[in-house]
């Protein structure tokens, strides 16, 4: 194969893994260090109402009831999940109403003191959480007329000839109008209603006098713990197919981070037909969560068509064999490189990946010293038996016996005399020493003890190599989240196969011949 087809096919393998990767990263939030923590709050509204305000609640003077709720909604910045609706006897409907959500209460009879509750997990949004708007708001009837109109376009020239886009162009208009005591348009029009929400109300008016389409927005911080969490509002503006936040005193494009859109408009948060004046408490709390979770959990609720293919769609159990599988091929490209780029020999091709799979039970020092000892009785009874002149059946039959017999003998004393480390031997793939230990006689008899022995320390160095790269938290949480990452790992691996330079062992080597 030429070389240039050998490369696009590298890269065609190597790209949809590169994609995935970064698709997993950047869309759905998903982590690349295993320790990675995120923020998730718990957010909480309890509603207290008298259901009629009257004398002794009994079945003559009960009547029916209707709350209704805005519900929290800010699809740009965060994601509201694991929604709950606690009321008693009460009958729920979950509406969309002019941009806003809206949970609906009702019950027949009712009577006395109720209390209401909504409970909600809120998640940072991703880059796969955020839709941009399809379809434009209508810009809704600035409402003016006589002085006040003139008033209001009054601002608006002023606010014009100082700024240069929509961004400016709200800023000037907010500045003017909180500066009340300086103007006479904005004296007007604010009357003695100087609060704030009436001042970006009347923000949001004079926009829609140039067409752009505003609204009031209300929220609440997101604190670290608050349990009765205060009601913020700022404006929002849309414009290049999105709606954009504004500070609500000087007017400039975003505010805190951490402020989450409750509902829009000019409506109370609470409305109640047939009850009271309602007591709302708002409660905040701060958690945190791992970061994988929190994709998992906002994955479960998005559904996007790759976790149902992913790994995670499989059952627990399945997951932790595939744990460990994904890990082979790691250890078999460490093999690739050691092989051929250091030039380190080894028995058998990938006999030290199996070998490093055992190190996972008996950890690694432990593993060495038992690996070492079981080959080396293996190899003595090996040698024993060659004068036999058995067959090759049933001689490594013979051998893989004398391994387990002594594997048994290692456990029981090991355990009488209080050593845990014997009681790893059980767990030592007995298959495994067996095999390494008859490909070691087969070298002793062809090539010498010596190149046995170098190549019987090259695995065991190879397998320990390969054991720690394995074991390193990192690499599995990468390979068991982004499996994707196995088409890189072939891509280059394919690379390495089509090299045919020396290795680093044999610049040593022949280190002199450079002088």
């Amino acid at each position: 194969m030429k070389t240039r087809y050998l490369f696009l096919l590298c890269f065609f393998l190597a790209l949809p893994g590169v994609i995935l990767f970064t698709y997993k990263v950047v869309a759905l939030g998903f982590p690349i260090s295993p320790d990675t923590m995120t923020e998730v709050w718990n957010i909480e509204a309890r509603i207290t109402f008298d259901a009629n305000e009257g004398p002794a609640p009994s079945e003559v003077n009960k009547i029916p009831v209707k709350v209704t709720l805005h519900l929290p909604r800010d699809p740009f910045r965060f994601k509201i999940m694991d929604e709950h609706f606690i009321a008693h006897k009460y009958g729920l409907t979950v509406i969309e109403k002019e941009g806003n959500r809206e949970a609906v209460w009702a019950i027949r009879k009712a009577s006395g003191m109720q209390n209401i509750y909504y409970k909600a997990v809120v998640r940072n949004a991703t880059a796969g959480d955020v839709k941009t708007d399809e379809v434009e708001p209508k810009v809704g009837a600035p409402n003016f007329d006589g002085a006040y109109l003139t008033a209001a376009r009054e601002i608006l020239a002023e606010a014009r000839e100082k700024s240069a886009d929509v961004n400016t162009l709200v800023s000037e208009i907010v500045k003017l109008l909180n500066g009340a005591t300086h103007n006479h348009n904005v004296q007007l029009l604010l009357g003695r209603k100087n609060s704030l929400v009436h001042r970006l109300d009347m923000a949001a008016r004079i926009l829609a006098l140039e067409g752009i389409p505003a609204q009031v927005v209300h929220g609440i911080r997101l604190g670290d713990m608050e349990k009765d969490a205060k009601i913020k509002h700022w404006l929002e503006v849309y414009h290049a197919g999105r709606w954009y936040p504004h500070d609500p005193v000087i007017g400039g494009p975003g505010v805190p981070e951490r402020y989450l859109a409750w509902w829009k408009g000019s409506e109370e948060l609470v409305h109640i037909e047939g009850g009271g004046k309602p007591d709302i408490t708002l409660s905040v709390s701060l958690n945190q969560e791992r970061a994988i979770e929190n994709a998992l959990a906002r994955g479960s609720i998005s559904k996007p068509r790759l976790m149902k293919y992913s790994l995670f769609s499989l059952p627990v159990e399945t997951q932790v064999v595939y744990r460990t599988l994904l890990m082979i091929p790691v250890g078999a490209f460490i093999i690739v490189i050691l092989r051929n780029v250091v030039g380190l020999q080894t028995i058998g091709t990938f006999m030290p990946v199996l070998i490093a799979l055992s190190f996972r039970e008996t950890r690694l020092i432990g593993g060495i010293v038992l690996f070492s000892l079981m080959v080396g009785l293996g190899l003595s009874v090996r040698l024993l038996l060659e004068r036999l002149q058995l067959l090759h059946v049933p001689r490594v039959a013979t051998v893989l016996m004398v391994v387990v017999m002594f594997m048994l003998f290692v456990s029981i004393l090991s355990y009488h005399l209080g050593i845990q480390l014997g009681l790893s031997v059980a767990l030592f793939p007995m298959i495994i020493l067996t095999m390494t230990i008859e490909k070691i006689c087969i070298v002793w008899e062809e090539m010498g003890a010596l190149e046995a022995s170098t190549q019987a320390f090259g695995s065991l160095l190879a397998a320990s190599l390969s054991f720690m790269v394995m074991s390193i938290r990192y690499v599995q949480h990468i390979m068991f989240v982004f499996p994707e990452v196995l088409l890189i790992i072939l891509a280059v691996t394919i690379l390495l196969g089509r090299y045919s330079g020396y290795r680093l062992f044999e610049l040593y080597r022949f280190r002199y011949l450079a002088e």
